[in-house]
């Protein structure tokens, strides 16, 4: 059974149904149920499948030709003939025109093309066949629906809902998938029959951030400090490489990214952007502003403007509760007690993590708590004064 995500279950169903071609783009944050949601939805109703090798762990130079053989062997187990397999991306696409003509019988035929930006490896010129398939053949089938997915939230940002050249204004929806709210994870725990308080929901949320893959390791049974000290302190815990994992399957510049992950890590309120580039000690300029982009649009950090201070002091801040925890309990402890959250559950340094943990549970729930009390009934109010230099003193 699928937890939440009924408005998107309503509107991926209502689009299959409609007399027309469409061209969906479903993202959002790694590990929080983008496959999962679309393989519920329709389950064995695909017409074709496909989902993008990762790179790690292949040669750049020889990614191109696994991709497009790895695509030609999908078609190949969804009925396609064998033939000679494609040397780059147009030929790629023209074999699924051809198999899905071969297939077309009147009735709605799904494409799903999962990890797209795996398969958009450099100088492929993946985008403009994947523009010509769609602009020349696809968009005039009216029996076809293509949902395509990825983690990389700026990729698809980039080269799809924003993109000026082919593809522009060509998806006609898009889905960004959140991690599930307070309500949702409570919902999930029942579900699956893991009893567990809705203050512990509260402090599952402080580590793990409303994912499904993460909650996911809290079986039946367990209790919370149980569950954490075993995927987080264990021997060969389950989550003991997921911060590495999780940033080198996102970004090509991933030890760029950490660092930047690392840094925002030490200080809760965040740092301006002139602090960071200092702190780092790297470069301003494009690259960096692409990267910091990219990390907002992926939930990881926000942009924001803290109380008391000017909009000209905006502040980066991390916000992404699995890496909080990590980065502030986990990376670079040593491996030497394995029921580490057992034994510091009432210690001055998880107390005070609590604080900030909370807060920042808040800071995601802010349209829920915002509902609860009635304020979006308010217009928003400016305070156009002067600063209050004791508070920002204070916040510092």
């Amino acid at each position: 059974m699928i937890i939440g995500r009924i408005e998107e279950i309503n509107k991926l169903k209502n689009l299959h149904s409609c007399n027309k071609a469409e061209f969906i783009a479903v993202y959002g944050r790694r590990r929080v149920g983008k496959t999962f949601l679309i393989n519920e939805t329709f389950g064995d109703s695909f017409t074709f499948k496909h989902a993008g090798l990762s790179p790690n762990g292949i040669e750049a130079n020889g990614l191109m030709k696994k991709q497009l053989h790895h695509f030609y062997d999908s078609l190949i187990l969804h009925g396609m003939k064998k033939c000679a397999k494609p040397k780059d991306w147009f030929e790629a696409f023209l074999l699924l025109e051809l198999f899905l003509q071969e297939k077309d019988n009147g009735t709605r035929q799904l494409v799903f093309l999962d990890e797209l930006p795996w398969l958009d490896t450099p100088r492929s010129g993946f985008i403009s066949a994947l523009e010509a398939f769609w602009n020349s053949w696809a968009c005039s089938r009216k029996n076809l629906m293509l949902i395509v997915c990825g983690s990389a939230n700026s990729w698809i940002q980039d080269k799809l809902i924003n993109n000026h050249g082919g593809l522009y204004n060509r998806l006609t929806y898009q889905i960004k998938l959140s991690p599930f709210t307070l309500k949702e994870c409570k919902d999930y725990y029942l579900e699956r029959k893991v009893a567990i308080s809705n203050y512990d929901i509260v402090q599952s949320y402080m580590v793990f951030g409303g994912i499904p893959y993460y909650m996911d390791s809290i079986e039946p049974g367990d209790s919370l400090p149980q569950a954490i000290d075993r995927v987080f302190f264990s021997r060969n815990a389950l989550f003991a490489l997921e911060f590495d994992r999780l940033f080198d399957s996102l970004f090509s510049n991933s030890e760029t990214v950490k660092k930047i992950i690392r840094f925002l890590a030490k200080k809760n309120a965040g740092y301006t952007r002139a602090e960071l580039i200092q702190g780092l000690s790297i470069k301003d300029g494009g690259t960096f502003s692409k990267t910091i982009n990219a990390l907002i649009t992926s939930d990881f950090i926000i942009k924001y403007v803290p109380f008391g201070f000017s909009k000209k002091e905006e502040h980066y801040k991390l916000i992404d509760p699995f890496c909080l925890f990590y980065l502030h309990f986990v990376e670079g402890r040593k491996a030497d007690n394995e029921t580490y959250w057992l034994d510091h559950l009432d210690s001055q340094e998880v107390v005070g993590w609590r604080g900030f943990a909370f807060e920042n549970v808040c800071f995601n729930h802010v349209n829920e708590i915002k509902k609860l009390w009635g304020f979006q009934a308010y217009p928003r109010m400016y305070h156009h004064g002067q600063k209050n230099q004791m508070m920002k003193k204070e916040y510092k």
